[in-house]
């Protein structure tokens, strides 16, 4: 699969720009503020329907207009393929597919995959359970359907559980059966989507360890431990159990939506432990598991986009990661640096196709 040319209309801070890309490497390079992550966002923007970086759609219009258009036209299994994403201000988003509406934004997740690795990708580490369980669901949801549709509608359920228990407390009521209800159906679906994060991890933890062991080049131990309510008891039996504490805080307070990741480095979290470098790798080895984990799940190279990645890593770490292009067959990279020259010696050492766009 290979982006053939990018156009963008009002999108962040450009006003119209076409880029023409090459099959392989592409490089957004210039100075910090001249658009060259928000270049990539687009990008990510095609695949996902959404910012990677601003989740408010309307925010992702520049200033003082009132709409955006972002234009992508990809090769796909020997078929060009046109993907239009468009808003206008206080309407909603609308995806194109070959000019044809999407009913389902969720039918267009997976179709173009792709992996991001940005230095934003540190709130996987730092920040809380949330982060890492969209981690989990979006690389899951890249190559199973039904797992993202019973995502959804699960999220809906606790939505409406918990707009009942806030009735309750407001109203000065209670009706258990009511409650019944949701658990029932929370049960069901709250099984189906532990099971597919537990077999997920199954086969996801040791690729991210061979990743991390070939990036960091070192011997300590990294693992990934999946932490569940569900190890503990059937959703059905915990809800219930949990009935007061729920009512007292008027919200869910187990199920799978307070799953967590933990990540850690010789058996200790690597947020307290884990030193800047290792940090990085076992950041980056995620990501390029998540590349390997949906190569082999769709048969098509995701596309690779890497931002501001020399901020983070030394430059042999990065021609490292750039020689993938060479050795496995990583498909199309996207890149962004502020140094030119940094990135045309990098590029230049794997002898492969690229193109450079100064911003």
């Amino acid at each position: 699969m290979i982006l053939k040319s990018l156009s963008l209309i009002n999108y962040k801070n450009f006003d119209s720009k076409s880029f023409d890309f090459d099959a392989k490497i592409n490089c957004f390079v210039g100075p910090n503020g001249i658009g060259k992550t928000n270049a990539l966002d687009a990008i990510y923007h095609l695949s996902f329907g959404k910012s990677y970086f601003n989740p408010i759609s309307s925010q992702n219009i520049k200033h003082n207009e009132d709409f955006f258009v972002v234009d992508g036209v990809y090769d796909r299994e020997n078929r060009e393929e046109k993907i239009i994403i468009s808003l206008k201000k206080g309407q909603k988003k609308i995806i194109k597919r070959n000019g044809k509406n999407y009913d389902k934004f969720s039918d267009h997740i997976g179709f173009l995959p792709l992996v991001i690795i940005s230095p934003a990708d540190r709130d996987l580490i730092i920040e809380g359970s949330d982060t890492r369980r969209k981690f989990i669901d979006s690389v899951i949801s890249q190559s199973d359907k039904i797992y993202l549709s019973d995502l959804i509608k699960y999220q809906k359920l606790i939505a409406q559980r918990n707009a009942l228990l806030k009735y309750f407390a407001l109203n000065n009521t209670f009706n258990k059966d009511s409650l019944e209800v949701y658990n029932e159906q929370l049960n069901t679906i709250g099984d189906l989507i532990f099971k597919k994060r537990s077999d997920f991890l199954e086969t996801f933890i040791p690729i991210f360890k061979s990743r991390y062991e070939w990036i960091s080049n070192n011997n300590e131990a990294v693992n990934l431990v999946y932490k569940s309510d569900l190890f503990d008891n059937d959703l059905k039996t915990l809800l219930e159990a949990n009935i007061k504490r729920d009512r007292a805080l008027q919200y869910t307070s187990v199920g799978i939506h307070k799953d967590d990741l933990s990540f850690e480095i010789d058996e200790h979290p690597i947020k307290k432990f884990g030193s800047q470098g290792q940090q990085k790798s076992f950041l980056i080895a995620l990501k390029l598991a998540q590349f390997d984990f949906i190569k082999a799940q769709s048969g098509v190279n995701p596309l690779l986009v890497l931002d501001d990645i020399f901020d983070k890593l030394d430059d042999q770490r990065v021609s490292q990661i750039i020689s993938l292009v060479d050795k496995e067959n990583f498909g199309q990279i996207f890149i962004s640096d502020t140094h030119p020259e940094r990135t045309e010696s990098a590029v230049k050492s794997v002898h492969q196709s690229y193109k450079l766009f100064k911003l």
